[in-house]
């Protein structure tokens, strides 16, 4: 796993692709930054991280789009199908390398914290909690969108498979209004990942809602692992 994990992280850095993802995601954190704490003259960071949640659910699936279809397209997927390592090792070095990048992209927003501390006191609960939620989005969608591109072999493909997955759980909360069956309701609301994540805008940890992309994130792990194996007999 952990060679893998070298291995992908590495090639993050040797395409232009883990710079621009860093650079695009600190971009909207310093605009945002810029607009609702600066010139609006406010600590409170929680619109900032507000609207991060939309730019991460967009940008995520240009940051997995080359995990496993790469391999794939370039029949390099065989060699790591027969070496003495086990399948869910190389779904997690895979998956950590592009959950590290994020970790990275997303501290400019710890970054703009400490800028404002040297100026007025920030909630540090709040934006603590604000990055616990923003972190355990990226695990969830990143997991997800690993597994979209084991289906296929084609980046762009892949990447059209995000977006689609990113409009929908954008689109979610609108289905709730739009379903008369009360069982359907229900089922939106609580598939919402707007609604898993606001409380954590407001510095509020509840486990319930750590378990629900926690849990999102291990089952698309695994079924990217069951791809892998269906591949390797196939």
């Amino acid at each position: 796993m952990r060679a893998v994990f070298k291995r992908e992280f590495r090639a993050y850095f040797q395409s232009p692709l883990g710079y621009v993802f860093i650079a695009v995601l600190y971009f909207f954190t310093a605009y945002y930054f810029f607009t609702y704490n600066l010139y609006s003259n406010t600590t409170d960071m929680s619109n900032l991280f507000r609207q991060l949640f939309s730019v991460v659910l967009f940008l995520v699936p240009i940051l997995t789009m080359r995990l496993m279809s790469e391999d794939k397209r370039s029949k390099t997927d065989q060699l790591l199908l027969t070496a003495p390592v086990p399948r869910i090792g190389i779904v997690l070095g895979k998956y950590l390398s592009a959950l590290c990048v994020y970790l990275i992209a997303i501290s400019g927003a710890l970054l703009m914290a400490l800028v404002l501390s040297a100026y007025a006191a920030p909630d540090w609960p709040v934006v603590i909690g604000n990055l616990l939620g923003l972190a355990l989005l990226g695990t969830c969608l990143i997991a997800i969108c690993m597994f979209l591109s084991s289906l296929t072999e084609s980046q762009v493909i892949s990447a059209v498979c995000g977006f689609a997955v990113s409009l929908f759980l954008i689109l979610v909360d609108a289905l709730v209004y739009v379903v008369s069956t009360p069982a359907f309701q229900t089922f939106f609301s609580y598939l919402s990942f707007n609604d898993h994540y606001n409380g954590f805008t407001y510095g509020i940890i509840d486990f319930s809602n750590v378990l629900f992309f926690v849990s999102i994130a291990v089952m698309f792990l695994l079924f990217t692992t069951a791809v892998l194996e269906k591949r390797r007999w196939s």
